[in-house]
């Protein structure tokens, strides 16, 4: 994953910053859980990443590009995620930006076949409870197999 300035943003001092005290986030390919927007901010805990805890019952996980058939498909399914609520803070999402969705929205969306592409390194691996790997490896923007 890039921050806003190109450059990889990963965690590795020791310690997540939505996670202080414990161990740092894993992907899920195993490595660290890596940074998937600052613009416009994401994650459960608006850090940028897609951590998780006990507290995010939806399960925020998959870092995804949205596309506007994906966009579509969760206004009809009830949440939209285009129109801006400034009094949320929340600009509301256009096709490529990335968002941290709740892995079973995407799962949902896969098997509408309008599942939007991911960016695994900054996928939770708590993901993989509800989505199997090789379909978020079939949806990758940045690993090639």
């Amino acid at each position: 994953m890039h921050s806003q300035n190109g450059h990889r943003t990963v965690h590795t001092n020791g310690h997540h910053p939505a996670r202080p005290g414990m161990a740092p986030a894993r992907n899920v390919l195993g490595g660290a859980l890596e940074e998937c927007s600052r613009a416009p901010l994401t994650g459960f805990y608006r850090t940028g990443c897609c951590d998780t805890g006990a507290e995010d019952r939806g399960l925020h996980v998959v870092c995804a590009q949205m596309t506007a058939e994906f966009l579509a498909f969760s206004r009809l399914r009830g949440n939209d995620l285009s129109t801006p609520m400034p009094e949320y803070g929340f600009p509301g999402l256009q096709p490529g930006d990335r968002w941290c969705l709740c892995a079973a929205r995407w799962q949902e969306a896969l098997d509408a076949g309008v599942a939007p592409p991911v960016y695994l390194r900054g996928t939770h691996a708590a993901a993989l409870s509800v989505v199997r790997l090789i379909d978020l490896k079939r949806h990758a923007v940045d690993v090639a197999d």
